[in-house]
Order: C-alpha cells, then structure tokens, then sequence
C-alpha cells in the first residue's frame, strides 16, 4: 500500500551527543509534518530528558511498534533500555549499544515495509564496536545488512555540489594500492545511476580528482592516473558515462570549477570531504547510494563538546531528511516512467508538445 506521506525512520544515534537536539529541533516546525510521518527509534524517557535538559517544546507520541505512527505527529518508538544514563559529552559502550539496537530495528521495520526511509543521527565510531558490529561505520553496516550483494557509495552533497568517494573510512596508506581501475568504474557506475535515479539528472557529467598532486605532472609526482584512473574514464565514456579530469583537486575547488558538473569523484575520504565540509557543514549531507534503501545523515559528527548546550544546528539534520524525501520521490517517479515507454521518450526528450500529447493520452484512458 502507498502511504501518503512518506515514512521517515529517525535512529536516535549517540545519546551523549546532539543527536536528539537536532532531531526535536527539526520538528518542532509544523510544517515538517505535513512532509513526512517521522518515527524515531530510541527511548522515550532519554529523548524527554533532552527536550526538558534543552527547554525544547516539540511533542512526540510514544509508540511501540511503526505500525501505530500517525501522520501530523512525531513518534518515538521505544527499542531501548529506559534505564541508559545519559551522560552529555562522554563516550560510553553501553550508549553505542543502544545506537546499534535502534539501527536494527529501524532496518528490520525497513525490510518489512514500515518505513520509507532512514535517516541516522551521529554515532561515535569506537563505541559501536562489539561481535556484531565490526564496521567503520553506518555505511558499511548498512550496506552488509541490506545492499542485497550491491556495492555502496558515499556522497555528501548539498545544493551546489555532490561529493563521492572511491575510497571511504581507510587508511591514508593504504589508498594507493586499494585505487584500482575496476573500483574506479564501480563507483562512476554507481555514481552516474545514483545521479540520474536519485537526483533526476538524464546525462550527468562527473568530474573525477587525481590522486597526486598536479595529476601526477605526466609521471613525475606518481603514475596512477596515467596507469589507473584516466584508462578507467575512457573505458566509462565509451559506455556513455560522462566523466571529465583527473583534475587536481587543490585547483579545482578553489577555483570553483565544481559548479560545473553535477558530481565530484574524489579518490579518499579527506581529499573531498575536508573541501566539502568547509563549504558546506553546516547544511551537508550524507547519503548513501546504490543500494535498496534510501539512507541519509546529517555531516556533522556526536559534537560532544557541544552537547546539551542547546546551540547546535539542526540545519544540516533537516536537509538529510529533506534529501531523504527527494531521492524516494525521484526513484518512484523514474519506476512510473520506466513502466510507461511512451513517457519515457518525452521525459529524455523534455518536449513540452509531447507532453500535451500523451497527457491527453492519459485522459482517455
């Protein structure tokens, strides 16, 4: 059955954190019920305690199954133990076990169709860690957990740029020898259906970073993109994957030059996510493409040494849900015209004469 409103499933992340600021921030707007029905997954008793602790006024029905959320209200569903203490701006094992059971549970309501889409607070990477969560981090948990056998991507995005990774959440010494020619088109494989399916982009044009400094320097300064990444592009463009560089990346973001492509691809986590976040923290986002699911975060971490203090933002935990909403819509609406060929060809060809065409189609039908 489609719901009418899309069903947004919130994990509480790190208790000790802002987590919970920004998520009753967001919704004590009004208006972002009428866009969503949202369904934190946490404990009632720790989200009251941040909304007294912060004088917040956001009302939240407590539920105990998704099933129960209705639209026009914001629920938390409670899967976690009342009786974790939240200690604001301390790490603690017991507070990264509640973040993972939330995870799982808004997963497991995802794989039963109660929920549209995830969007995950900040979680601290260290205290998630046990037997059954052996990950860097949500992307690869979640991409084990629900990618079906696909491969995942990380961009980070606002409205002015889409910043990929080949390489995520590994060491600096070893992306060299993880960078190969095969990753390289998985990722601009996986970037270039992500920005048409989620993004409604029809011919997306990707600028791909070098590794090396200055490209290289034709082999001076490294040998990667003459042996790697250019011989990777050529075969992608046969394909019909615009792909343009390997840029530098120093150059290329100062000088502006992304807001000439609809995506970036950068080689490894800090080479596109430190010029990223210094354009764009406060209202970046995380998603996670190619897989199933739609997933989104906020770009900002726990920010313990703010938490409880009541001064976070909530503008970049907003846009992940505002993404969130975009990219489900975009992939239902590329399923319905996908099922239609007729309208397939006006949508490539975005003739508005077609479209009085087949709209009158559609009328006798």
């Amino acid at each position: 059955m489609m719901h009418k409103t899309i069903r947004v499933g919130i994990t509480h992340g790190d208790i000790n954190g802002i987590g919970y600021e920004v998520i009753l921030k967001t919704f004590a707007e009004p208006m972002m019920l009428e866009l969503c029905t949202p369904i934190i997954y946490g404990s009632p008793k720790v989200a009251a305690y941040h909304r007294k602790t912060m004088d917040l006024q956001t009302n939240f029905s407590i539920i105990h199954d998704a099933e129960e959320a209705h639209p026009n209200k914001l629920s938390v569903l409670h899967c976690c133990d009342d009786e974790l203490k939240v200690e604001l701006g301390t790490a603690s094992s017991e507070v990264g076990k509640s973040a993972v059971v939330a995870l799982d549970r808004a997963i497991a309501d995802y794989q039963a169709g109660l929920i549209d889409v995830l969007v995950t607070a900040p979680i601290n990477k260290h205290v998630v860690q046990s037997e059954t969560f052996t990950f860097p981090g949500h992307t690869e948990y979640i991409q084990k957990k629900v990618g079906a056998g696909k491969k995942s991507l990380m961009i980070l995005l606002n409205e002015e740029l889409r910043m990929a990774l080949v390489t995520g959440h590994i060491p600096v010494s070893e992306v060299a020898n993880t960078i190969t020619k095969d990753l390289i088109k998985e990722k601009l494989t996986i970037f270039h259906h992500s920005l048409k399916t989620d993004f409604g982009i029809n011919n997306p044009r990707i600028a791909v970073f070098s590794l090396n400094p200055h490209a290289g320097d034709n082999g001076l300064l490294g040998k990667e993109e003459e042996t790697i990444i250019l011989p990777a592009m050529e075969e992608m463009m046969t394909k019909g994957i615009q792909c343009f560089g390997p840029f530098p990346a120093d150059g290329f973001m100062g000088s502006g030059n992304y807001v000439h492509f609809d995506g970036v691809l950068a080689m490894y986590h800090d080479q596109g996510l430190a010029p990223f976040k210094a354009l764009a923290m406060d209202e970046g986002v995380n998603f996670t493409a190619g897989l199933p699911i739609v997933r989104t975060s906020p770009a900002h971490g726990t920010a313990y040494d703010i938490a409880g203090k009541g001064i976070a933002s909530e503008s970049s935990f907003r846009q992940a849900v505002y993404t969130a909403i975009d990219i489900i819509r975009s992939r239902r609406n590329e399923a319905r015209i996908s099922a239609n060929p007729l309208r397939k060809l006006y949508h490539d060809k975005r003739d508005d004469s077609d479209k009085l065409k087949l709209d009158s189609i559609d009328d006798e039908d």
